[in-house]
This record gives C-alpha cells, sequence and structure tokens, in this order.
C-alpha cells in the first residue's frame, strides 16, 4: 500500500513543482528577484545567468511537502499503520526529518532574500550561516531523542557495527553540517543539483523500501518528484535557479533520509558526488595556503582550475549539459553501490 501511495505523491510533487513555475517564476520577475552572479565565477555565467530568477526551490518545498503530508494522511487513513508501535518510530523519524529540511529551507530563503533587496552575492555570514545550522540539527537529534529514538549505531556491510554511544551525536552533527552544504554546493550549475538528487532519492526509495520504512520511502518519493518538476524549469538553459532556499532543503532531505533509515555508511555512498564537490574546495583551499607558503608568494599553487569541480569542467570546455550527464552517471554508480550494498544487509 505505502509503496502506491508513495508513487502517486510523488507523481504529485511532480504536477505541483510544474505548475507552480507557471506562476511563480513571473512573479519573481516582476519582484526583480534576480541572481547576482560573483565575479570569481566563470565569466560567462555572469553575462548569461545576470537576473536569472532566483528562491525557484519554494516551489518544490511547497509541492513535497504537501504531497508527502497528503500521503501521510492517506497511508494512515487506510489502516495499515500501527501507531501503537514501530510504526510511531518511523512517524517521528520521517515527520522530523521534513521538519528539519523545511527549516533549512528558511534558512536558505533568508540568505537568498539577503542576497536579492541588497543586490549583491553576501546575505548571511558564515557564522549566522553555522550557528543556524548547529540549532537545527541539535532540535532535529533532541526531538529523536526526546521520543525515544537513541540508536548510535552504525551500520556497516557484513554485519560489522559502530556503537558510538553520545560522540554519534555531535560526529553525525559534524557529518550533517558538512553533507547540508556540499548539496547545496553542488547547486552551481543548471540542472545539476536536481538531476544528482533525483537519483539520490531513487536510491534512497529502494533502500527504505527493503526496510519497510513507509515515511522514508515517501519523502525519497515526494523529493524525486519535486526535483523532476523542477528540472523542467532548471534544464539548461535554466529559466529559474532554486537558491540556497531549495538546495539547503534538499540537503536536509538527504541527510534526513541516511539517518533517519539509520543507513549512515550507505547515505555516504550513495551522496559522493556532493561529497566530492564539497572535498574539491577543501583540497583547493588546503593546497593554495601550503604552497603560497612554500614559495613565500601572494599567490599559492591550484590544483583545478576553479572549485567547485564542477567549475572545473565547465572550464574545461565541458557543456553544462555534459556535466549534468557525467555527474548524475557518476551518482548512479554509487547509488546502485548502496543499494546493492542495502540488499545484502537487510534482504529477508
Amino acid at each position: 500500500m505505502y509503496i502506491w501511495t508513495s508513487v502517486f505523491a510523488a507523481i504529485a510533487a511532480f504536477v505541483l513543482t510544474w505548475l507552480a513555475g507557471f506562476w511563480f517564476i513571473p512573479l519573481l520577475h516582476k519582484l526583480k528577484y534576480g541572481q547576482t552572479i560573483l565575479d570569481i565565477g566563470p565569466k560567462w555565467h555572469k553575462a548569461k545567468k545576470e537576473g536569472t530568477p532566483t528562491m525557484g526551490g519554494i516551489t518544490f518545498i511547497f509541492a513535497v511537502f504537501v504531497s508527502f503530508i497528503v500521503g501521510m494522511v492517506v497511508f494512515s487513513a487506510s489502516g495499515n499503520a500501527d501507531y501503537s508501535g514501530t510504526d510511531k518510530a518511523e512517524f517521528i523519524r520521517a515527520m522530523s526529518g521534513m521538519v528539519m529540511a523545511v527549516l533549512f529551507g528558511f534558512m536558505g530563503f533568508l540568505d537568498d532574500f539577503i542576497k536579492v533587496k541588497k543586490k549583491h552575492n553576501e546575505g548571511l555570514t558564515p557564522i549566522q550561516k553555522i550557528i543556524f545550522q548547529v540549532m537545527i540539527i541539535a532540535a532535529y537529534f533532541a526531538t529523536l531523542y526526546v521520543s525515544g529514538l537513541r540508536r548510535t549505531v552504525i551500520l556497516f556491510p557484513g554485519g560489522l557495527q559502530w556503537d558510538l554511544g553520545l560522540f554519534y551525536y555531535p560526529l553525525m552533527g559534524i557529518g550533517i553540517l558538512y553533507l547540508v552544504n556540499a548539496v547545496n554546493l553542488t547547486d552551481g550549475i543548471d540542472g545539476l543539483c536536481s538531476s544528482v538528487t533525483i537519483i539520490y532519492m531513487a536510491a534512497f526509495a529502494v533502500i527504505s523500501g527493503l526496510l519497510g520504512m513507509f515515511g522514508q520511502t515517501l519523502l525519497a518519493f515526494c523529493a524525486a518528484g519535486g526535483c523532476a518538476g523542477f528540472l523542467l524549469w532548471n534544464f539548461p538553459p535554466a529559466k529559474v535557479f532554486m537558491g540556497d532556499t531549495g538546495s539547503m532543503f534538499l540537503g536536509g532531505v538527504v541527510c534526513a533520509l541516511g539517518v533517519g533509515c539509520g543507513v549512515e555508511f550507505l547515505m555516504v555512498l550513495a551522496a559522493m558526488v556532493y561529497i566530492l564537490e564539497a572535498l574539491s574546495v577543501v583540497i583547493q583551499s588546503t593546497v593554495f595556503k601550503i604552497t603560497k607558503r612554500i614559495y613565500h608568494t601572494k599567490e599559492g599553487k591550484r590544483l583545478f582550475k576553479m572549485t567547485p569541480i564542477h567549475h572545473h569542467f565547465e572550464l574545461s570546455k565541458w557543456s553544462e549539459l555534459k556535466i549534468d550527464t557525467v555527474f548524475s552517471t557518476v551518482a548512479a554508480l554509487f547509488g546502485a553501490l548502496a543499494v546493492v550494498l542495502a540488499y545484502g544487509m537487510f534482504a529477508k
């Protein structure tokens, strides 16, 4: 029952997001909520993308949230959910994950709103973002803990387990902080974050299905549907950007599924494209600083032409469509690996 509910919810999220674009994009144009492009990015971005409406992520946040809530209500009304037992814990995980994602999206909205109002690419300060994010993550874990969901074990293939005890929360908190911002960094060219996220959600729809977690399956399907609907507007050349509003929300969903399903290791595998995007920035910065000190120069050496790494390939004359295709293929390979391992770990 919950699979069909999830499928119809995904279709609803897709249609709602697509239809919302017909109204919302002209509204963004009218309000002059266009993206300000940084001068340090590829030169053609400023020439071709400056002024493209941003905050388009609002369309799929609304669609995913509505579809998810309706899906939960329908499934509950069907009589298939027993909220006196394990289904109650599953409901709490799913709802807490959705709330966390929406809060991340709201923080992204504040960042985008400041940018468009001030007409530059600097919104919330880095310290403000970190404070907001840490508060959201702490609230998410507090909700799980108070409700009795206190699992602190990391599962690995082959039956291996690692019980971190209370260290689980700060360690996983740092992991969520990294991954949410990694998803945000992936949203750098038309269609990239949407396409990669659809694949991640597809992988977790299968993984959560193997675990029998109806709430997580529903969330994965809804997010995939919302991203697919948005991709119709964000496909190169993009008519609208999702902005930090959308990418932060998607980062929240990515983490909510991995942590909510209790498969953090598989989450890392399926999210490898996001992780490598953020890691490229860290590597670039580290190499730059080290070589600057070694050679005593004003400018250090750069390993990549530009980071996040999708810009390196862009400056290597790859088209946005080629980058989207290659990165999505890599995401599919890691997602498939995560699914295969999940099948070995949980299939009965």
